[in-house]
């Protein structure tokens, strides 16, 4: 067991992950735009923490009060107080953060209205605007025993106030607004104003109040326990598992408070809220800011604001020229192929989806879908293969924490269209990114396209963060993503592999086997070399081994985005070890693992990092490349992630963590800037020779397609120009915005 001056508790770790979000807020070389929405990133960052961290945890406090955590011997209760203290330490940044940025907006000409400190102008409009917008919709309701205390919906805000009776008692009221939008843009003599509607609504309380004495009034803000898990009560034959969790999202809307935010002190609703709520002090956060900086994501397209200067430069993902050749895919992976998210496209990906839809060779296409974008392309692609006769079967996982709704509404979409869905295993997330295109050919012949990701199948997200798509027609790793596919069917997990990792059998222990490896190396007078880029790590078997390592000497490179449990440069423990932290424009979210150098060297990609639900709890794929032109790319990936001295951050023993400083005069490496050029320009694959036989069997082939194609074309006259059931759904969702 390790030493606990080893290891940093989770929580803490991704507290100082969410400060690093909010230290981009204060850096003047990011642009003012790009600031405000890091800001609104730490704050909505923070709602999920509390939703699921803070609430898991209290749970764990009443249910197993003397459960340890296992890298401090704090208890659940230990930690959440902890936690709290972390957090409220952090808002004096907050507030730097807020008056630096209102300031700065200020000079371009967008003023964020403090009703604190109005003008007489803007006192004018605010109460012209208030009472022609905002109080025709308002619905203010005094609490007392005729009016009993409302549910307070979670992450919405309310207006409280208190008054005075006549008989010098108390009683409050309650205005709610989470129906209106959280601002307003009004323009003005050459200026924009931004009115927070909350703060219109408290200046105008008295308008809505007119026979009450008002002594207190404060915008409020709960946050919910969203943490549940499956109630075993509701897994019976009666219901299968679609129904399960549409029960337990009803029950998610209601859980308990963690979390009470107030816009003042308001000694009165205070303590009247908080024995509602029952909810401790420690619980209770008096911000001088906004509640809630939603309007961080959005304010830049109501602002109407033209200065190129107040946002990142453009930078549009492209599609690498050798997929502008017409050349199938299954050719093209013939050599392997690797496209990086966001500077490369996701449209060869979605072309060989379409691809496979209308390849007469095709028998079938399994695929493993976490989180998906609102509008899925990949989705209309899976239902155009189906309605093309391909055998489609959509793992599609239920739990996706947050994105629920959205898979059960898509789980119907592709059943409608004749996919076959099955939604997982009940013990464990199939947090997998996988795709298998099985082919036969006339003689018999069966082969595989199979693609591996880091990141889900989401076009919006591939634009947004660091992901990885590596697509081969390896058949060891094709026969292992059929027998994955297969074991998922019957509700199992895949004990052995041939060619992939897979968790949660194959995954950690192979891990382990090549640290193992490199210990081996570096005690017998090799030089032991491990580089890993994650996004978090917790596991503590992993922890102890990489610790057994550098006691031995290896040389490790730790890349983590977020959690990291392990305190690197301790002497006699961990002295070899540096961990690294990258923050910039896309959020980091690829995972690569190298073991060893030179001939020896081994290297994988794959969806999991190395936390507990990772390596024991989710069903996880890694691929290991063979071709030296991947493997050339992501090893300049770890390169320019260790070269990065402009968006990175290194880690102290004592767990805290350091902007990585430039020496005088040093050029700034961007990584992810740097990425893009490479990718976009220099790594631009060789196209593959085509023979005479190749470029026949190819034009055969097209000719069938097409013959195919015309013979679907005159069925589909014949057909009634009314849309089936599954159109019918998806532009009740969705519209038409799928066959663009």
């Amino acid at each position: 067991m390790l030493p606990m001056h080893l290891m940093v508790n989770r929580e803490l770790s991704w507290l100082e992950f969410n400060k690093r979000c909010l230290s981009e807020a204060l850096r003047q070389d990011v642009p003012l735009f790009e600031r405000l929405k890091f800001a609104a990133i730490y704050f909505s960052n923070l709602d999920e923490f509390f939703m699921v961290r803070v609430g898991s945890l209290t749970d764990q406090s009443m249910i197993e009060p003397n459960k340890l955590d296992d890298k401090t011997g704090w208890n659940a209760a230990q930690q959440v107080e902890h936690m709290l203290d972390m957090i409220h330490s952090f808002e004096p940044m907050t507030e730097q953060a807020y008056q630096s940025l209102q300031e700065e907006f200020k000079q371009h000409g967008i003023d964020f209205i403090d009703f604190r400190k109005l003008s007489q102008m803007d006192e004018i409009i605010s109460r012209k605007y208030f009472a022609e917008e905002v109080k025709p919709l308002l619905s203010p309701q005094i609490v007392d025993r005729h009016h009993p205390f409302p549910f307070l919906r979670n992450k919405e805000k309310y207006v409280f106030s208190c008054h005075i009776t006549k008989n010098g008692g108390e009683r409050f009221g309650i205005v709610p607004i989470g129906h209106l939008p959280d601002y307003f843009v009004i323009r003005f003599d050459g200026r924009t104003k931004v009115f927070f509607t909350s703060d219109m609504v408290e200046h105008n309380l008295y308008q809505l109040f007119l026979k009450q004495k008002i002594v207190e009034h404060a915008t409020v803000r709960v946050t919910r326990n969203a943490d549940i898990a499956i109630d075993e009560a509701l897994l019976d034959y009666d219901m299968d598992f679609r129904g399960v969790m549409q029960e337990l999202l009803k029950k998610r809307r209601r859980l308990y408070a963690v979390r009470l935010q107030l816009s003042s002190k308001a000694a009165r609703i205070q303590k009247y809220l908080r024995e509602h709520l029952e909810l401790a002090q420690s619980g209770v956060f008096v911000q001088k800011i906004p509640l809630d900086f939603g309007f961080g994501f959005s304010l830049a397209g109501k602002t109407e604001i033209q200065n190129p200067d107040l946002f990142y430069p453009p930078r549009k993902p492209q599609v690498p020229d050798m997929y502008h050749q017409n050349i199938p895919m299954r050719q093209l992976a013939q050599q392997e192929l690797l496209l990086a998210y966001p500077f490369h496209s996701c449209k060869p990906f979605l072309n060989m989806l379409y691809e496979a839809a209308d390849d007469p060779e095709v028998v079938s296409i399994k695929i493993s879908l976490y989180r998906l974008a609102g509008h899925s392309k990949v989705v209309s692609a899976l239902c155009h293969a189906a309605d093309r006769g391909k055998d489609v079967l959509c793992m599609l996982e239920l739990r996706a924490r947050f994105d629920e709704q959205s898979n059960i509404d898509y789980s119907a979409i592709l059943e409608e269209a004749g996919c076959r869905v099955i939604y997982g295993l009940s013990d464990y997330k199939v947090h997998a990114k996988l795709c298998v295109i099985t082919r036969k050919n006339a003689a018999g012949d069966i082969s595989y396209t199979t693609q591996v990701g880091t990141g889900n199948y989401n076009e919006n997200t591939s634009e947004q963060y660091t992901d990885l798509c590596f697509i081969t027609n390896d058949s060891g790793v094709g026969r292992d993503a059929v027998n994955i596919f297969n074991h998922l069917s019957l509700g199992e997990t895949t004990p052995e592999t041939e060619a992939l990792w897979a968790a949660p059998h194959c995954y950690r222990s192979r891990v382990l086997e090549l640290l193992d490896r490199e210990i081996d190396i570096q005690k017998n007078g090799g030089h032991g070399y491990i580089a890993i880029k994650i996004n978090s790590f917790n596991d503590v078997g992993i922890m102890e081994k990489m610790v057994e390592a550098s006691q031995a000497g290896v040389e490790i490179h730790l890349y983590v985005r977020g959690i990291c449990c392990l305190r690197p440069g301790i002497k006699g423990y961990t002295e070899t070890i540096t961990v690294r932290a990258l923050l910039g424009r896309y959020l980091e979210h690829s995972r690569i693992f190298v073991f060893g150098e030179g001939e020896r060297q081994r290297i994988f990609l794959g969806s999991g990092d190395l936390l507990n639900r990772n390596t024991r709890r989710r069903v996880e794929i890694f691929a290991e490349p063979k071709s030296q032109a991947v493997r050339e790319q992501l090893l300049h990936i770890l390169a320019m992630t260790e070269a990065d001295n402009c968006q990175s951050w290194l880690m102290q023993p004592d767990g805290t963590y350091q902007r990585v400083q430039r020496a005088e005069g040093e050029p700034c490496v961007n990584s992810q800037m740097e990425l893009y050029d490479y990718f976009t320009i220099h790594a631009n694959p060789v196209l593959p020779q085509q023979t005479p036989e190749n470029q026949k069997i190819q034009q055969e082939k097209e000719t069938v397609a097409r013959t195919m194609e015309q013979l679907r074309a005159k069925e589909h006259k014949q057909e009634t120009e009314k849309p089936s059931l599954f159109k019918r759904i998806w532009y009740a969702l969705f519209g038409n915005k799928h066959e663009e």
